[in-house]
């Protein structure tokens, strides 16, 4: 077993029992609901589900086909996927950083020797919005971060109207980003990883 499926917020949630088939015979089904690191062979789903997100807000996307793939070769162990019955649903695509403030740079690149964890793009499937799934799968996402040894904080940059949403996940604002895309303008925001209660010794980490 690898360490990352040993680590107990990527482990299966199952919601419901299996389904019979007739004859009283159990088939095999999908678990309910799984939380797993994303591989490039996810790379079409992540881009569907993020293209129709943010491209009807913004009118582009945080990460473009080629970037997802990008990332998920270099960097799996910092993404996050939700599955439904095999069926992707929400994810966090993530990189490691190395500098106290994001750049124009952080935007392509993967630094290994860093300690802040650039959260690049969250998305849920049009179909489960409004369901809190955001809010649970980046709660899922910091309790994993706690559990690499590398990880001392969390970065993202988001829009104004975001920032209420990142603030209720335990995110500060560090004020205006340096990065620019377009004629968007973003808040920068942290959360620390070290230092919280979660890291007892009973937590699996």
């Amino acid at each position: 077993m690898s360490a990352l499926s040993a680590l107990p917020f990527l482990k299966p949630v199952h919601l419901r029992s299996p389904r019979s088939a007739p004859g009283g015979q159990r088939r095999h089904t999908l678990p309910a609901s799984e939380f797993r690191c994303l591989s490039p062979e996810d790379a079409v789903s992540v881009f569907e589900i993020e293209r129709e997100a943010f491209i009807s807000v913004s009118g582009d996307c945080p990460l473009h086909l080629d970037e997802i793939r990008h990332f998920l070769n270099l960097c799996p162990e910092l993404s996050l996927g939700w599955f439904e019955e095999g069926r992707l649903v929400a994810f966090i695509i993530g990189s490691l950083w190395d500098q106290e403030r994001l750049s124009q740079a952080a935007l392509t690149l993967h630094k290994p020797q860093g300690s802040a964890v650039h959260i690049h793009v969250l998305a849920v499937h049009r179909t489960f919005r409004q369901q809190g799934k955001g809010s649970i799968l980046m709660w899922r996402y910091l309790q994993y971060l706690r559990c690499l040894p590398f990880a001392r904080r969390a970065l993202l940059m988001c829009e104004d109207f975001l920032v209420p949403f990142y603030q209720k996940c335990g995110f500060e604002a560090l004020g205006p980003c340096e990065v620019t895309v377009g004629d968007l303008a973003f808040v920068e925001m942290q959360h620390p990883v070290r230092g919280h209660a979660f890291m007892r010794r009973n937590s699996g980490c």
